[in-house]
């Protein structure tokens, strides 16, 4: 056994050539102009002034008539001739949700959340060099790991009389509730109120109705699920009282959709969006005209279907309506009056482009900006090329990104480098114009850089990200390898003999997973600040995909447990201030690493905390880490 600290061993190896190149990601930052539009919008709702960066230094003052598009631009905003008023204020209004005593609309009564306290796990740190003195100092705080007991919340009505009613628990009787708390919205005639109710283990989730005079509890909404509920994403709802209705989103028919409920009955009424595609964003609701306004994806075959678009439908179903039409990931800002909505979109190999639409139809007003990318393409920077291939089902689209050094030489062979975040909570790989300044670094120092959601990931329905359920060592690998092996198959250039990756937090956990299961493949992997034992790490994210109780599946994805099956080259990093995943996370399998006799590289970043690898010295020593072992040496 040997562990090695790569500031002892790490010398000059690289071609001057090859040094250059990883110079070139410098300058690629601020190089996009053009690319955002911040409008400030008049009181009449119908004009707007923004200020646009042109060149570096450069700026220009725009003004447009959103009825008719009509614009105007100067290098000062007096030469656009507006009259000079305060920005108006957008108020959103929505219910009050405050279980820590609220009071009721009509000051009848209310409601507290009351619960014994529990031990609390606390996780200390070493700060071994202040900044202040020389002696190390320790912070303690606290830390829910996966199995630690939580409180078991009690809801107690207090009447004006001072009569109290404890609220019967047999529907809520055991909530994924850290903080003990259970947060209440009251209906508008103060008769009940509502709360959630998140199952520990995630697969139940309810909405309940408690009768503020007897406290009789009843289900309006019930989810259950034989996987995960996505509960910190999947639970958006809106109260609409004077309908006594209510809209929630749910993937009860495999795909994030939204429904119509009947408050009084519990029961559904109907979908208000269905299909083989998600609603990944509500964004306003209209209860006057009973319209939803929400982004989507997947909608249109043929494009890549994590790019979101602008959509308006109505209550009952009908009237469903793609807003935006540009083939490009959508980001949206309405008016004040929500009349108009400005839609920048863009791809991994596309700049943004910026239009005024209509939002009764999304008809085109005008195109604002078209992103002027020239400086960046000027520095050499290569545009990521969008990649898709077949999955392990030999059906479902794999999508991701390739990125060439700027100086391809199409006759040599280059070694793989992937960047992975398995993470299911999202999807990863780059879907906005960016310069992507991490991957084009390592590009230049001759590699191939890929980044890919395979399945386990978010956003392609709920089948697809069912393959996390206590199963994160999976991170979807049997789809990286059939990717990357599909891509070499028309790209000589790719050396699939040659392949490393990198990643931290979950990504830490996934890269290190790589040279456990998938050593026939990755012979390389920089792994930092990974959770590598859903145990260690924080309770919200490990129990929501790994389940409660604690059970052998924690310790089937544990990259400690499975330490001695290691093969092939694996540096570790960690900052010993990590707050977000626990350092000893890292330090436990550097333990398991050891008792099995692995040879492996370990650097502690001193002062830091998560996310160390991006620190100036950890990009260095991951870079320098994988041109070592991937790079063939120099010829004399």
């Amino acid at each position: 056994m040997r562990v090695i600290l790569l500031g002892v061993i790490l010398g000059s190896f690289l071609l001057t050539a090859q040094g250059q190149a990883g110079d070139l990601a410098k300058p690629f930052d601020g190089r996009i102009f053009r690319d955002r539009v911040k409008a400030n919008w008049l009181p009449d709702g119908k004009r707007f002034w923004y200020r646009l960066e042109t060149a570096p230094g450069k700026v220009e003052f725009v003004s447009i008539d959103a009825t008719d598009g009509s614009r105007k631009s100067g290098a000062s905003l007096e030469a656009l001739d507006l009259p000079t008023v305060e920005a108006p204020a957008v108020v959103e209004a929505g219910p009050t949700r405050d279980g820590r005593g609220a009071k009721s609309p009509d000051g009848s009564c209310s409601v507290t959340s009351e619960a014994e306290p529990v031990a609390v796990r606390q996780v200390t740190l070493v700060e071994s060099t202040p900044v202040e003195g020389f002696q190390p100092k320790t912070k303690v705080f606290n830390y829910i790991k996966p199995g630690d007991p939580l409180p078991q919340p009690q809801l107690v009505i207090t009447r004006a009389d001072g009569q109290k009613i404890r609220v019967a628990r047999e529907l809520y009787e055991n909530p994924f509730c850290p903080d003990g708390v259970l947060d209440v919205t009251w209906s508008p005639d103060s008769r009940e109120f509502y709360f959630d109710y998140n199952q520990r283990g995630h697969q139940l989730y309810r909405i309940l109705a408690v009768d503020a005079k007897t406290g009789a509890v009843r289900v309006v909404v019930e989810e259950t699920s034989k996987t995960f509920i996505h509960y910190s994403e999947k639970n958006w709802r809106q109260w609409l009282p004077d309908s006594g209705e209510l809209i929630w989103m749910s993937e009860r028919d495999g795909w994030c959709h939204l429904w119509l409920y009947d408050v009084k009955t519990g029961k559904p009424k109907h979908p208000i969006t269905q299909g083989r595609w998600p609603v990944r964003e509500v964004l306003y609701v209209d209860e006057a005209t009973r319209e939803i306004w929400f982004l989507a994806s997947g909608l249109r075959p043929g494009e890549d279907p994590y790019h979101e678009h602008l959509c308006r439908v109505n209550f009952d179903g009908s009237g469903f309506q793609q807003l935006t039409v540009g083939d490009g990931n959508h980001h949206v800002e309405f008016s004040p009056k929500r009349d108009f909505f400005i839609a920048t979109y863009s791809r991994a190999d596309l700049p943004p482009i910026t239009e005024l639409r209509r939002s009764r139809d999304g008809g085109l007003v005008c195109v604002l900006e078209t992103a002027d990318a020239s400086a960046l393409f000027a520095t050499g920077w290569t545009v990521p090329e969008r990649f898709v291939a077949k999955g392990r089902d030999g059906k479902t689209d794999i999508h991701g990104v390739i990125i060439t050094p700027s100086q391809l030489d199409p006759t040599k062979k280059y070694p793989i480098v992937e960047e992975i975040y398995a993470g299911p909570q999202g999807a990863f790989a780059p879907k906005d114009f960016d310069p992507q300044r991490r991957m084009h670094q390592i590009a230049e120092r001759g590699f191939i850089v890929v980044k890919l959601d395979g399945m386990g990931t978010n956003h392609r329905g709920k089948a697809f990200h069912d393959v996390c359920w206590k199963n994160l060592k999976d991170a979807g690998f049997p789809d990286r390898k059939l990717w990357i092996r599909e891509a070499a198959r028309t790209r000589p250039w790719m050396d699939l003999s040659r392949v490393g990756i990198y990643g931290g937090s979950a990504g830490g956990q996934n890269a290190m997973r790589a040279l456990l299961d998938h050593h026939d493949f990755y012979q390389v992997a920089v792994a930092d600040c990974g959770c590598h034992d859903n145990r260690m790490d924080k309770i919200w994210w490990n129990e929501q995909w790994m389940g409660w109780p604690v059970d052998e599946s924690y310790a089937k994805s544990s990259n400690s447990e499975d330490a001695a099956k290691l093969q092939g080259h694996l540096l570790l990093m960690v900052g010993e201030l990590d707050e977000n995943v626990d350092p000893a996370s890292t330090m436990q399998v550097v333990a398991a690493l050891q008792k099995a006799g692995k040879t492996f590289d370990f650097m502690p970043i001193a002062g830091k905390g998560h996310g160390a690898a991006e620190t100036p010295y950890g990009s260095k020593l991951r870079l320098d880490f994988l041109t070592k072992h991937l790079q063939p040496p120099a010829r004399p």
